[in-house]
């Protein structure tokens, strides 16, 4: 497991992650929250209040769509999905990400850190 990254820097790519992650499937929050980390080896950490005001704000957007499912084990999930707009979204937000880490690499050698 990695080293956590500052919230700092971690809170500027949250969007990028749920998007990504969302472009495979319909997640709840807690499952968000979880293939982050477990998808960044634990770099990527969001707590669940965190998390929600920015799946609200991607909604809101209308990048995200949700809906409440009964949960047999306990309380109802509210399942978010990436909607035809946030799809469109995806390809130009990780083109700007790459096209930003090329930069930082050309500006403070990261890739050689």
């Amino acid at each position: 497991m990695r080293k956590p990254i500052s919230s700092k820097i971690a809170r500027g790519s949250a969007e990028l992650a749920i998007l990504a992650l969302l472009d495979q499937h319909p997640l709840y929050g807690f499952e968000i929250c979880r293939l982050i980390e477990e998808n960044s080896g634990g770099a990527l950490r969001f707590t669940l209040a965190s998390l929600y005001p920015m799946l609200y704000e991607l909604e809101n957007r209308g990048w995200l769509s949700a809906r409440w499912e009964a949960n047999q084990e306990g309380r109802d999930r509210r399942y978010y999905r990436l909607t035809p707009e946030g799809k469109k979204q995806l390809a130009p937000l990780r083109r700007e990400w790459h096209a930003f880490f090329l930069a930082l690499d050309q500006l403070a050698g990261v890739s050689r850190a």
